[in-house]
């Protein structure tokens, strides 16, 4: 039991499946909750009315927001890329706090601030040894 609380070592097997876990709840999440809704909207017949933070107009920005929180979301799950597709994540969390909810109360831009937590902790612990990175690219 002391082994396990106070390890000497890093556990990379535990630390595999923690990543997993995060990476399959989160982008999951992500994916059905938020990208899945704007990819409906890209690809529908309606003009597409959304915000417009970084002034690039509101198609595009909903296309960014769409290959973000749907393919990058997909691609985190499967563990491919991983830390290359987390940075379009944080980035689309980052603009959702600081541009879309700036002025919201702190209940409105909860949800983003703890997306983003969970992304650099993925990003700090890596994709793991369950992830098709580990698969395609680990060490043999």
């Amino acid at each position: 039991m002391k082994k396990f609380f106070y390890p000497r070592h890093s556990n990379s097997k535990l630390v595999s499946w923690v990543s997993l876990l995060l990476r399959v709840v989160f982008g999951l999440s992500m994916l059905s909750a938020h990208g899945w809704r704007k990819l409906l909207k890209a690809v529908g017949d309606d003009p597409i009315r959304f915000a417009d933070p970084i002034g690039v107009g509101e198609p595009m920005s909903l296309y960014l927001t769409v290959f973000s929180e749907v393919l990058c979301s997909a691609l985190l799950v499967l563990g491919l890329f991983a830390r290359g597709v987390l940075v379009p994540l944080v980035i689309t969390m980052l603009v959702a706090i600081f541009m879309i909810h700036f002025s919201d109360p702190f209940a409105k831009k909860e949800l983003a601030i703890i997306y983003t937590t969970v992304y650099v902790a993925i990003f700090a612990l890596g994709p793991g040894k369950f992830s098709l990175d580990h698969l395609l690219f680990g060490k043999k």
